[in-house]
């Protein structure tokens, strides 16, 4: 396990608001008490009304701003994990696409569908974003040049009440790793709203 700069997720963060947003695309299904798929949604992000933009900025914006090493935690992922057809596959594949691909979607749906389980119905939501990582002068100060594009992918576990309306995200993780202001693909931050809660599966499933 790694240690996660607070200031690498506070940047990602400032580029979540409706202004200065990072995200050109917003996929997910929402799924019964049992774990079926009860519908699904694929928009390009900046099409939705300003009020759900803001809705889901919020959603997606509490992953990297939660406690940073204790309610996110960055993870090396196994070399075994990232076999062909392996799940580690799939979500490049996805990042790479900007969640394009409903078939690769679906797949994983009925996956994660199959081993979470929670007290009633909810939703997963993926957010694909890029962020032009500015370079830094060796006193911190930002120079105009980027550095690189960072392409990332927020993933959001939210219960869901009687009108679909998500809430909180319990939890959920960005890929790839935003590790030294630098997209890294071999690791990943794995965020958890309660400790503990949510362990098992999210090992079962990402296979961490």
């Amino acid at each position: 396990m790694g240690r996660i700069n607070r200031e690498d997720m506070l940047e990602l963060t400032r580029r979540m608001t409706l202004k200065r947003n990072c995200f050109d695309r917003i996929a997910g299904a929402y799924f019964d008490e049992e774990g079926y798929v009860d519908g699904t949604f694929n928009r390009h992000f900046q099409r939705l009304a300003a009020k759900d933009q803001q809705k889901n900025l919020d959603i997606a914006k509490a992953i990297p701003f939660s406690e940073t090493n204790v309610q996110i935690k960055e993870y090396c992922i196994p070399a075994e994990a990232k076999k062909s057809g392996g799940i580690w596959q799939m979500l490049a594949a996805l990042n790479e696409c900007g969640l394009k691909n409903d078939a690769l979607l679906e797949v994983f749906y009925e996956m994660f569908g199959e081993k979470y389980r929670a007290e009633g119905r909810f939703a997963v939501s993926f957010f694909h974003g890029s962020y032009d990582v500015p370079l830094k002068a060796s006193d911190g100060e930002r120079l105009g040049e980027s550095e690189e594009v960072y392409q990332f992918m927020v993933c959001a576990v939210c219960p869901v009440d009687e009108d679909y309306e998500m809430g909180t995200p319990e939890c959920g993780f960005l890929f790839p790793a935003f590790h030294d202001r630098s997209g890294d693909p071999n690791r990943v931050d794995v965020y958890e709203r309660e400790q503990e809660k949510h362990r098992e599966f999210l090992q079962e499933i990402l296979l961490l």
